[in-house]
């Protein structure tokens, strides 16, 4: 799995997003990032059309909203996104949320056979606790292979992070810029001046020096190409220090269907 990737959340314009996402494979990412949810798996997958990309060469994710988590919905609503996306099978399928119809046994149940048939290549969690996470683990025949979650310098979400390390599951980050507001703390400000990049940079590569893999959203080329640049910036262990410094936990995604 590519440690960036492009976000697609909010990016219904179909335009708009089959623009983003050509852009972005254009210039080298290949990662992409969808959910049912989104609305825009359809425009996704004509962006990726638009692209001179082989899809060998193209981790491609989605997720299954809560509303078809019991075991007879996750086959059909799952043929319907690969249908929308113009593939043959996905990368990575996440369970959205542990919320809704998820029932542990019986989605993951499905999802294996999913896995077993050849239509996903992966099975993920996104918004999983800890509890939830090795609860997963032990209900899938299949390795659990990530687990989503927002996570950015204002949400470090340590604790969850090592869970997920000692089970061995990836952890990929959503709004890992906290929806702009990294671009307003002081701490990361400071960082980006040393560097003379910009503070979406900076809080892309803290990520990668946690080793999450980010899904930043970006929609207009000049942010698809400064989150792309941030690839090639080393935080020293200062920098590092001065962001695990900032000390907050501020959650901006928190329905009421949560599990914390």
């Amino acid at each position: 799995m590519p440690i960036l990737g492009l976000g697609t959340w909010q990016n219904t314009a179909p335009e708009e997003c089959a623009d983003a996402v050509a852009t972005a494979l254009d210039l080298g990412y290949r990662h992409v990032d969808t959910a049912q949810a989104y609305d825009n798996e359809e425009h996704v997958g004509e962006g990726i059309a638009r692209a001179n990309l082989d899809r060998e060469d193209l981790f491609l994710a989605t997720k299954v909203w809560i509303d078809d988590l019991a075991p007879g919905d996750v086959r059909a609503s799952t043929e319907e996104s690969l249908e929308r996306l113009g593939v043959d099978a996905v990368d990575l399928l996440y369970v959205h949320w542990p919320a809704g119809a998820y029932d542990p046994e019986g989605t993951l149940g499905a999802f294996d056979d999913l896995y077993d048939d050849g239509l996903i290549d992966r099975i993920g969690v996104s918004n999983f606790e800890p509890a939830q996470v090795t609860e997963a683990v032990e209900a899938a025949d299949a390795p659990i292979f990530a687990n989503q979650i927002e996570c950015h310098p204002l949400l470090p979400q340590t604790e969850l992070r090592e869970h997920c390390a000692d089970l061995d599951v990836e952890v990929v980050a959503y709004s890992p810029l906290a929806r702009g507001e990294v671009f307003d703390v002081p701490e990361i400000q400071s960082v980006a001046e040393r560097h003379g990049v910009s503070e979406a940079q900076v809080s892309l590569a803290w990520l990668r020096e946690k080793g999450v893999t980010a899904i930043p959203k970006a929609t207009g080329e000049d942010h698809v190409r400064d989150n792309w640049a941030s690839r090639t910036l080393d935080l020293d262990d200062e920098d590092v220090a001065t962001i695990d410094g900032i000390g907050r936990e501020k959650r901006l995604v928190d329905p009421d269907f949560a599990p914390w």
